[in-house]
């Protein structure tokens, strides 16, 4: 279908490109001193929220497609929203109605897992991010596979257990690994199933790299999963319990593989014939285990063993390159997004970002689409990020992307430009307070330097963000600070910064708006009508 946009009426844009900054993890929290942005030195934002082009959006909940506004919004649900223009119902809202509605065990991949399991007395493995956060996998969701399966005959399951501490409570995973074990105990003790915790670590340690930042934290995952090759422990409690112990300041994210293990043997290796689903529904995180289970030709890392299994994914990861080649539920199909229509009229954009965050700006903004739209008039710049904790960096990359981007406004080849400084949600999930400040201090600088070259070739610049988390460090339970490294559900900034502003348009003031009514209001200020379903544009023309 060919796409085509209409040009506005009564609006001539500005002679100078339009840029979208997007301030990762900054949101609009309360006035005080767990809020990064309130505490930090911000001189370039402060004025710009003072200004008449800005408002605020839902950037979690409903806004971005997820079940309820209790949810934490995330940056690929975010991004997606910002690209599209509209709401799709996205992970965990999809794979709730599967599991509800039973569809999920009705699938043919999910049939062919669950028969072969039993027939074959294979062992079923889960692996995955086991708490509640919702952002990245639902703990519950696991329980109702899980249960599904002693219905259905499977005797033999083992679930390695990746820990959070990052969307949820720093230190709660004993939490969730009782929570569990209440359930594998219920199935033992009823049925005289074998059913186990096997392995498992901290997210970040463990399993969950994303953009092939560190291959290292992969290869750890698969040594514990698949080889058995991590401290061993009886359980996966007496794991967490002596890596709290040896070092008291440690995070559940930061917490090293482990093995579960009777008399030195590990009780749940990968092998051949067995059948494993990787549980996350997000898909940065999962893709590259992914392709260590599926990937014949696989070079990233020795694997040592490759396990004859069937692998599927809780729903596909990567829909160009189609990672897993299996899945459970089908991903939200979301097309005609903002630059389709803009490439197909022939205005020339660039997506910058470093490591971490650059996959959000192209394959999210997308649509879930790897690679380019149309190669001739979009310029994509990833900058590698440091392979180091991000509090100990907290500017991390953004004086490099502030300066790709400044280089590629000046070239005068593109009408449009969008970054993310990850700085806020990467530095945010540290929760320590002189990190994350630090961080927004950065971004704020860089955005001033981004603003005085629009300004200079007169443009426009969008300022805005995906989800909140540095706009709260912590909360005070008992007269007790505790740290807060998950994501928030305040709302984010967004501003408008136009030097030749003369009153024509305003801000829409819409009873509900989000992140989807964005792309409508880029399409504007490039000086296109809003494509008719896609959510409104938050401005108005006077």
């Amino acid at each position: 279908m060919k796409l085509e946009l209409k040009k506005l009426k009564g609006f001539t844009p500005r002679k100078g490109p339009l840029l979208l900054i997007i301030m990762d993890g900054v949101g609009l929290g309360k006035k005080d001193e767990s809020n990064a942005v309130y505490c930090a030195n911000t001189p370039c934002l402060d004025r710009l929220f003072e200004t008449e082009l800005f408002t605020t959006l839902q950037a979690h909940g409903t806004a971005v497609g997820l079940p309820s506004d209790e949810d934490m919004g995330n940056s690929e649900v975010g991004h997606n929203a910002l690209g599209a223009g509209r709401v799709f119902a996205q992970g965990a809202k999809r794979v709730n109605k599967a599991i509800k509605d039973g569809s999920i065990f009705e699938t043919e991949q999910w049939r062919r897992m669950a028969a072969g399991a039993k027939d074959n007395g294979s062992t079923f493995h889960f692996i995955g991010l086991l708490s509640d956060g919702n952002v990245h996998s639902h703990i519950d969701q696991l329980f109702a596979m899980v249960k599904r399966l002693a219905e259905e005959g499977v005797r033999h399951v083992r679930i390695h257990a990746l820990l959070d501490g990052r969307d949820v409570l720093e230190k709660s995973a004993l939490t969730y690994i009782g929570r569990t074990e209440e359930v594998l105990d219920r199935i033992r003790s009823e049925k005289g199933y074998d059913y186990r915790i096997a392995s498992g670590g901290g997210r970040m340690v463990t399993t969950m790299d994303r953009y092939n930042a560190d291959w290292s934290v992969v290869k750890r995952g698969w040594d514990a999963h698949v080889l058995g090759k991590a401290r061993l422990f009886s359980s996966a409690r007496e794991a967490v319990e002596t890596y709290y112990k040896e070092d008291p300041g440690i995070t559940d994210q930061y917490l090293d593989s482990f093995v579960v293990a009777d008399n030195g043997k590990p009780v749940g290796r990968i092998t051949d014939g067995d059948y494993v689903v990787f549980f996350n529904f997000r898909g940065d995180r999962a893709i590259e285990i992914s392709r260590a289970f599926e990937e014949k030709d696989f070079s990233e890392f020795d694997r040592e063993i490759y396990p004859d299994i069937l692998y599927a994914g809780m729903m596909e990861y990567d829909g160009d390159l189609h990672i897993p080649a299996h899945y459970l539920v089908d991903p939200p199909e979301i097309d005609r997004t903002v630059c389709e229509y803009l490439c197909s009229e022939k205005v020339r954009m660039f997506a910058v970002s470093e490591t971490q965050k650059f996959g959000h700006v192209t394959y999210f903004w997308n649509g879930n689409k790897s690679g380019y739209i149309c190669r001739d008039i979009e310029e994509y710049i990833e900058i590698p990020s440091d392979k180091i904790q991000f509090d100990k960096a907290p500017a991390m990359k953004a004086p490099e992307i502030t300066e790709k981007s400044i280089e590629l406004l000046k070239s005068a080849k593109f009408r449009f430009g969008r970054l993310n400084f990850p700085n806020g949600d990467m530095v945010g999930h540290t929760a320590v307070p002189e990190a994350v400040i630090s961080a927004v201090e950065t971004v704020d600088s860089c955005v001033q330097r981004l603003l005085d070259t629009v300004k200079r070739l007169d443009g426009i610049a969008i300022i805005t963000a995906d989800h909140g988390n540095c706009d709260e460090m912590f909360t005070v339970t008992g007269g007790r600070r505790i740290p807060k490294t998950a994501h928030t559900l305040n709302p984010v900034p967004f501003v408008i910064y136009d030097p030749q502003y003369a009153g024509e348009y305003r801000m829409a003031g819409l009873s509900r708006q989000g992140l989807s009514n964005v792309a409508g209001t880029i399409l504007n200020l490039l000086g296109f009508e809003n494509v008719g379903d896609y959510d409104p544009s938050l401005i108005k023309f006077n």
